[in-house]
């Protein structure tokens, strides 16, 4: 794959329109599954190494074999497209140039595993997409591609779209399956996983909205070609958000590897005014932070983000400049994840809030210098003591820009703590 090629967001006018799509190929990669077996469907997708795009990078095809094969209660699969994550804003570009992909992509998925029902979360703010999906979901059961005895092969699934209401936590995907059955949005303690104990009590599997548009592009061409796009541990195109201080912020489709720099300075056309990089926050904002002097070498994919001290997420790269008051970008995360904390687990609802009050004071100056080491410590007792990874992604953002950045800190101490 080179920086002219696109899989996931070709360039190519009206491809979102089903005879369109039609015409560049598209559907014929759910023919061909169909005079395929199920189990060869699931092999051809774990022999390709895709793995998720939903920030855990969990490979697809493991994950598809831990649906039963057989059971007496009904199986689905929940698509999560609940895109809430501050910096991150790549499934609403699928949906917007690229919605039959995913929809093929559900298709080949439902027929791999058994499947007969299929739910598209999506955050309710995102209206205008939402209205994009579902002509086209329209538009492919008018053409026969949804429905009952799908193109003659004897296998019938159904596929709905289901608004969420603005909560975060309905992302992770307990809370997005108790939002779906119409519960209140709370996590649930696993085990049981999905694929026991799913929506309703049945077997479910759950994947990301970029995860499943890659799934054609597999059957297609096939898990060898697909395995050697990018990196070879985590292939295929990834689509990277770049937002924050460049001159051209967006959504580029790249092949995974890319050094962070690269994307940052030839992608995104460098930073406005010349000024010097400070910081990047590499997957989404329950990323640790970088700084600037640890990106040689840093490239986009899960095992060189997790040796830089990071980790890829959902690809939403937010570029800081040398002028970025980091503790005000902090505070703003810590106030963000304290009003999405379910409230469920103490540490995350009790600790969110505090780490947000202990940030104001360093915002206004007020702060001591016991102050820096209490946000360690609120944050280490958040971490890895809840049910979900919300109280996670609210401690990594203060314990690496700590870490990294102490000075920032420093420097808004009051005035006696110097």
């Amino acid at each position: 794959m080179t920086q002219t090629e696109h899989y996931i967001l070709p360039d190519i006018p009206e491809y979102h329109r089903i005879d369109v799509y039609e015409s560049n190929g598209g559907y014929a990669a759910f023919r061909k599954a169909l005079g395929m077996k199920p189990d060869e469907v699931t092999d051809e997708v774990k022999k390709s190494n895709l793995r998720g795009r939903g920030g855990a990078c969990f490979p697809t095809g493991l994950k598809w074999t831990f649906m039963p094969k057989t059971s007496d209660k009904p199986k689905y699969l929940a698509v999560n497209g609940d895109e809430s994550e501050p910096g991150t804003f790549k499934d609403r570009q699928i949906f917007e140039q690229n919605p039959h992909q995913l929809i093929e992509g559900i298709l080949i998925g439902c027929y791999a595993m058994g499947i007969t029902v299929a739910y598209v979360y999506i955050r309710g703010e995102y209206g205008k997409w939402i209205k994009m999906l579902q002509a086209a979901v329209d538009a492919a059961y008018e053409k026969g591609y949804i429905g009952k005895n799908i193109l003659g092969s004897g296998f019938s699934t159904e596929i709905y779209l289901h608004k969420g209401a603005g909560a975060y936590i309905c992302g992770e995907e307990s809370s997005l399956m108790n939002s779906i059955e119409g519960e209140r949005g709370y996590p649930r303690i696993k085990p049981p996983f999905p694929a026991q104990r799913g929506l309703w009590g049945c077997p479910t599997t759950i994947n990301n909205v970029e995860t499943m548009t890659n799934v054609p592009l597999i059957i297609t061409k096939g898990w060898e070609w697909y395995s050697k796009i990018g990196n070879v541990k985590h292939p295929g195109p990834i689509l990277v958000g770049i937002s924050g201080h460049v001159n051209k912020p967006g959504v580029y489709e790249v092949p995974t590897g890319v050094p962070l720099l690269e994307l940052i300075h030839t992608y995104a056309g460098g930073i406005p005014g010349d000024k010097k990089l400070k910081a990047v926050i590499p997957g989404g904002s329950s990323t640790m932070i970088l700084r600037a002097d640890q990106l040689d070498g840093v490239c986009m994919d899960a095992d060189s983000l997790k040796a830089a001290g990071s980790s890829v997420g959902t690809a939403g790269l937010i570029v800081m400049d040398e002028e970025t008051d980091l503790i005000r970008i902090l505070s703003r995360l810590a106030k963000f994840y304290h009003h999405e904390s379910c409230g469920q687990c103490t540490p995350c609802r009790e600790g969110t809030g505090w780490l947000h009050k202990v940030l104001e004071r360093f915002e206004h100056h007020q702060a001591k210098t016991e102050d820096i080491d209490l946000l360690l410590d609120i944050a280490n007792n958040i971490e890895g003591n809840t049910i979900c990874a919300l109280g996670d992604a609210a401690a990594w953002p203060v314990q690496s820009m700590v870490r990294r950045f102490r000075g920032e800190f420093e420097k808004c101490l009051a005035p006696a703590s110097h």
